[in-house]
């Protein structure tokens, strides 16, 4: 009975590794499904408002049946904080995603998405949700493996080194990593690149103030399915300023449809729900530092679906991205179990001094 027990905290313990791990799979889907249906000719903001549109249609029921007992009071001052939350981290982020892009390449992108975690830890550290307390070893590794992380990201991204020559690859094959910028220019590039950089700190941000949000309104179902309805609507004024052609908005059965489902259901739906939750139980840079992962498994899945090949660098730089992860979250991990035996030593210590004062 008791080892049934130990394994069932030890599995509790996991199930956010697990969580993260299975969101970096869904979001390398989304890469995929997302840039077959851009590539199709469907209009990035369009995208967004229907995607927004399937997850809020999705979560809604759930939320209702799931959270329906649950008593989650829901002030005006409240529902502002979520309205502007949803502004910051969903519509802005993923608006300004795809308007850097059109200036800037789709490596560069991806090699920025995985600045996330470093602007998240940043952030965190200034709002003082995260401590960095670099006389202890276990600091030092959360600041290293920030680093180390970031580095890895950007040499995957951008260095390629000889190809790796596995048994589905051939010479008349041309991965489309190899995709040069053509017709950028420098000002052009400069614009992407600050465009890049909002967007990633709108999600970093949004990162930081789920757990503030999270506190006063628990409901965690309920608080998905809002966001996603805000970012909607937000959207959808985004999209109708830029977009006017009525045309654009037509969708039918094909990519398309399958696309926005996907990433409205499953990426927006279901796994923003459980970033809110690892958010709640391991904090923002937690969540973060699981981001670069999506790059790799996105490369490795490229590899075996459309034969393309995999490079040196790419290779050191999935090293550097497991190997700085894994050093903040063993830093995580340290200073979580430090703090719970301060904790218990306090706990203890009170205990003792009140039974002291009883038996006197």
């Amino acid at each position: 009975m008791k080892s049934f027990l130990c394994c069932d905290v030890a599995m509790e313990g996991q199930k956010p590794y697990l969580a993260m791990l299975f969101i970096q799979f869904v979001y390398a889907g989304m890469a995929l499904f997302s840039k077959a249906a851009i590539a199709k000719g469907m209009n990035p903001y369009v995208f967004v408002v229907y995607r927004q549109a399937f997850a809020s249609l999705a979560l809604a029921p759930i939320a209702f049946f799931f959270e329906r007992k649950k008593d989650a009071p829901l002030s005006y001052n409240l529902l502002c904080k979520i309205f502007f939350i949803s502004l910051c981290g969903i519509t802005l982020s993923l608006n300004l995603y795809y308007v850097a892009i059109n200036y800037t390449s789709a490596t560069f992108a991806a090699a920025t998405t995985n600045l996330i975690p470093a602007i998240t830890f940043i952030m965190a550290a200034l709002l003082r949700m995260e401590s960095i307390t670099v006389k202890h070893l276990h600091g030092m590794a959360k600041v290293l493996g920030a680093t180390v992380g970031v580095c890895g990201a950007l040499v995957f991204a951008f260095v390629k080194g000889p190809p790796i020559k596995l048994y589905w690859y051939s010479r008349t094959e041309k991965s489309s990593s190899n995709s040069s910028i053509l017709g950028s220019s420098g000002v052009e590039w400069i614009k992407g690149s600050l465009f890049m950089l909002l967007a990633n700190s709108a999600w970093s941000l949004w990162l930081v103030l789920q757990g503030p949000i999270i506190k006063q309104y628990q409901a965690k179902l309920r608080l998905t399915a809002l966001q996603c309805f805000f970012s909607c609507l937000q959207s959808t004024v985004v999209a109708i300023a830029v977009e006017r052609h009525p045309s654009a908005w037509k969708i039918g059965w094909d990519i398309h449809l399958l696309s926005v489902a996907y990433c409205g259901i499953i990426v927006t739906g279901i796994t923003y729900w459980l970033q809110v939750w690892a958010i709640e139980k391991k904090g923002p840079v937690f969540t973060s530092m699981f981001t670069p992962l999506a790059l790799i498994i996105t490369a490795i899945i490229s590899a075996f679906l459309w034969k393309e090949s995999l490079y040196c660098g790419s290779i050191g730089g999935a090293i550097l991205l497991v190997g700085g992860l894994y050093s903040v979250l063993w830093g995580k991990n340290k200073e979580d179990s430090k703090s719970e035996m301060d904790k218990q030593r306090q706990v203890t210590k009170e205990e003792v001094i009140l039974e002291c004062i009883t038996h006197d």
